[in-house]
């Protein structure tokens, strides 16, 4: 755990109170802001949409029925916290920073756009690949009333998609193991989007929401990829005047094999913001955090017949593992569900 006798963690346990607490100031609920006469219409709209996805989430995807995502705040800025991962000149591990309560995480997370840079700043000078990158919502885990704040209401979808993966974390977290709670509460996101979809018929929307997640599995292949070449370039006996020239070499592949994916194909014009920014380790690394066990956990949900109730008790008899065991289990979920795959593709092709 953090030791809270320096005045650095002291400082950041500060803005971290002063920031939570200032969103706590603005949420109002959402019923009282809806009987308001003076709130603008389109607000309006957008809180009963809230409150229909709210009871959705509980009612149909069995995620808990409480008070958070009953209330609304305007933070007026574009992001809830910005945060900062990092990781070393020729690694892919993540510098980990440790919490009351959330343990272990790999990143850091600040209420100032400007805080945050100057921690990256220092990370830098460290000799560290770091990357800073604004977060639209964040969970208390059940702690505080956590409310639908103005980050992210802009789309229906992403509104949805925000709720349910921030209520998954309140099912299960695992102090220490980003991957493993990530990639959990982003399997739950997809599939409670995917349900949403279907509830409301809107055929056309998730026809183009399966487009995106394929878009974003390939993109995601395409970063897996690269990042491969280098953990062999990385492990290499090989000077660090090297490793480093091979690196750039990697990075600048990446930039090319990108523009070619998109070459007439205008809808992965989307990720050119993600290239706009210089690429490192920090950002390769993060890709992976919220995917990388997401086929365990499919699996897992399938065996489960999509009940979602006896998914997430599964889930929370895997938490209480040790990391090694938890693995061990995913891959034992992963292996039996490629071996059922297979069993299926065989038997198709003697029919």
């Amino acid at each position: 755990m953090t030791s809270l006798s320096g005045c650095a963690s002291l400082a950041y346990y500060a803005q971290a109170v002063d920031g939570h607490m200032d969103i706590m100031r603005r949420s109002q609920p959402i019923n009282a802001m809806i009987a308001d006469p003076g709130v603008d219409p389109d607000l309006k709209r957008t809180l009963n949409k809230i409150i229909t996805i709210r009871n959705f989430a509980s009612n149909e995807l069995k995620l808990p029925s409480n008070r958070s995502y009953t209330k609304y705040a305007d933070l007026e800025r574009p992001y809830a916290v910005w945060n900062v991962v990092a990781a070393p000149e020729f690694s892919f591990k993540l510098k980990e920073w440790c919490f009351i309560k959330a343990g272990c995480v790999s990143y850091r997370g600040f209420f100032s756009l400007t805080k945050a840079e100057n921690y990256a700043d220092k990370l830098r000078a460290k000799g560290y690949d770091v990357h800073v990158s604004g977060i639209p919502a964040y969970s208390t885990l059940g702690w505080f009333v956590d409310p639908v704040l103005n980050t992210f209401i802009d789309s229906e979808l992403e509104l949805a998609r925000l709720i349910f993966h921030e209520l998954a974390h309140q099912v299960v977290y695992v102090p220490g193991d980003t991957v493993f709670n990530e990639s959990f509460a982003t399997l739950v996101e997809q599939e409670g989007v995917k349900r949403w979809l279907v509830y409301n018929g809107t055929t056309a929307e998730y026809a183009e929401y399966r487009a995106r997640q394929k878009r974003q599995r390939v993109f995601n292949t395409l970063v897996r990829n690269h990042r491969a070449r280098l953990e062999m370039l990385f492990d290499a006996d090989i000077s660090e005047m090297e490793k480093r020239a091979g690196k750039a070499r990697i990075f600048d592949d990446l930039r090319e094999q990108f523009a070619l994916l998109k070459t007439g194909r205008t809808e992965f014009n989307r990720y050119d913001r993600w290239f706009s920014q210089p690429v490192n380790n920090a950002r390769l690394a993060n890709v992976s955090v919220y995917t990388q066990l997401i086929p365990a956990f499919q699996a897992l949900l399938f065996q489960q017949n999509g009940d979602m109730s006896r998914f997430f008790n599964v889930v929370k008899e895997i938490s209480k593992l040790t990391k090694e065991e938890r693995s061990a289990a995913l891959n034992i979920v992963m292996y039996e569900s490629r071996q059922k795959n297979l069993a299926g593709v065989f038997e198709s092709h003697s029919q």
